[in-house]
């Protein structure tokens, strides 16, 4: 079983500061991105890679991959989330619809570590669309 460490760095100058394992910078608001935002961008983050190396792997002409995430959450605090809707929309030369449907549940069911870990806590649906190049 892997472990992997993220950190948090919080000083005057640079406000807050993740680094994910790897030392990467993440900047967190006031300069940079809410820490609630995190979590939809970590679906979308985790199932668009799973997506677009599936449709590599067929061979598909994919030109671009947009996904959107739309959180709902509470009113009040916690402010805990209650659903996140994801909207793909796979950019190419004749990407079959079908086959982008089967890469998402793929990613769903089967490789999506955020997805699988999520699915439990909040309800997570998702809609497509191929466009032309």
């Amino acid at each position: 079983m892997a472990t992997k460490t993220v950190h948090l760095n919080w000083n005057p100058e640079e406000e807050f500061a993740l680094y994910d394992h790897d030392g990467f910078k993440v900047a967190m608001k006031p300069k940079g991105v809410s820490a609630s935002d995190l979590l939809p961008m970590a679906l979308a983050g985790c199932s668009s890679h799973d997506v677009v190396s599936i449709l590599k792997k067929q061979k598909l002409d994919l030109r671009e991959l947009r996904v959107s995430a739309a959180a709902t959450q509470d009113d009040d605090p916690p402010w805990r989330f209650r659903k996140i809707h994801l909207r793909y929309t796979a950019v190419g030369k004749g990407i079959d619809p079908e086959k982008l449907n089967k890469a998402i549940l793929l990613s769903q069911e089967k490789y999506c570590s955020v997805y699988v870990t999520l699915r439990d806590a909040l309800e997570i649906t998702y809609d497509y669309e191929t466009l032309e190049a």
